[in-house]
């Protein structure tokens, strides 16, 4: 119920109150849902799992690749980590100026950083990335997935996501929700 309030309530001071806008949370719903009749996945040998034949994206940064098994596999999920400041952001703004300017359009979610930070370090390394590589400053997991549902790049970058949250759960970024 909202009312006018002229005294704080914790600090008994007139006057001191400002008013806020809150977004409202949306309903919290189940990251899988199940329709009615969906198919449930059952265990399977290894030997009868089929291979999909994955083709990799390949990469001139060749120890990158040699890490990676041999490029990127599109649909898959690489975690880089760390210690700060041991230049996980440089090497993956190195690979998405190469698979910009190789293969396809890329999203780099930049969580920590702005545009203009990514901007200045792009051009220490000497890299440009032309139409292709699009910086995308957000913290909010639902907006990266609608821009991400909306560009349908070829590689998505997200830097760094610890710091991404869901508006829909309750926990902070970086924590266990």
């Amino acid at each position: 119920q909202m009312r006018w309030m002229g005294k704080c309530p914790d600090c008994d001071e007139w006057n001191t109150l400002e008013e806020q806008t809150v977004r409202a949370k949306p309903k919290s719903r189940s990251m899988m849902p199940v329709a009615a009749g969906m198919i449930v996945a059952q265990p399977t040998p290894l030997r009868d799992v089929a291979d999909a034949g994955a083709n990799r994206l390949p990469l001139r940064m060749t120890e990158l690749s040699r890490v990676l098994g041999g490029g990127i596999v599109p649909g898959a999920v690489a975690l880089v980590g760390g210690d700060p400041g041991i230049g996980k952001s440089t090497l993956l703004l190195q690979m998405a100026a190469e698979v910009a300017d190789t293969t396809g359009s890329v999203l780099y979610v930049s969580a920590e950083e702005s545009a203009h930070q990514i901007r200045r370090r792009a051009a220490r390394l000497g890299l440009d990335g032309g139409e292709r590589l699009f910086i995308y400053p957000e913290i909010v997991v639902e907006q990266v997935t609608a821009q991400i549902e909306q560009m349908r790049p070829a590689l998505v970058i997200v830097d760094s996501i610890q710091a991404i949250y869901s508006e829909a759960g309750a926990s902070a970024a970086g924590t266990v929700s």
